[in-house]
């Protein structure tokens, strides 16, 4: 065999063995991300529980015109009742930008609007060892039942103490609350 026929042996294996990986990838594509929307789905309605633990329901609010990319309408937020159906709280997702990315928290609100429920970091791409400890319960658990007038940095005159070197990450969950919240004002 010459020379050339080996890098074209060569080349066809590699074509071949590319070929079968993409099929492979692309027949496991669809479930996986299947399982990880269910997945995701199941952790967000735990996320409810525990950030409004006074509701032991929660009815979906959706907005008029807000689309997903499914095509359905878009929650904007959940409402929470008791075992009467009075409302509780209000519970909602929010997407912040952080130091490194988009960090996804879920907050609960009273239903008075005057002090924090609880949260919980649904999603982020913070520095690990840093802005990544938003997620610890020594972070999250400074936020059960915060006020919302003290719903700030201890350096800026709140409770809330930020994360040792994660200033930005500490910032962008108290943003993220206190946006949303605003918004839920002019929504109910």
């Amino acid at each position: 065999m010459s020379k050339d026929e080996n890098i074209v042996v060569i080349i066809g294996k590699m074509v071949l063995i590319s070929v079968i990986a993409a099929a492979l990838l692309s027949v496991t594509y669809g479930p996986t991300q299947a399982q990880l929307k269910i997945n995701y789905d199941i952790a967000q309605k735990e996320a409810l529980l525990e950030i409004v633990p006074e509701a032991v329901d929660f009815e979906n609010v959706y907005g008029d015109k807000v689309i997903n990319e499914e095509g359905d309408l878009e929650t904007l937020y959940y409402r929470g009742v008791d075992a009467s159906g009075n409302t509780v709280g209000y519970a909602f997702f929010r997407d912040q930008v952080g130091s490194q990315g988009m960090i996804q928290v879920a907050g609960g609100v009273d239903a008075q609007f005057t002090r924090i429920t609880g949260i919980t970091i649904m999603k982020h791409s913070e520095t690990p060892g840093l802005g990544a400890l938003i997620v610890s319960p020594d972070f999250t658990s400074q936020f059960k039942d915060v006020e919302m007038n003290n719903l700030m940095l201890t350096s800026d005159g709140g409770k809330i103490n930020s994360i040792t070197g994660a200033t930005i990450s500490s910032q962008a969950v108290i943003d993220a609350l206190r946006g949303q919240v605003d918004d839920l004002k002019k929504q109910v």
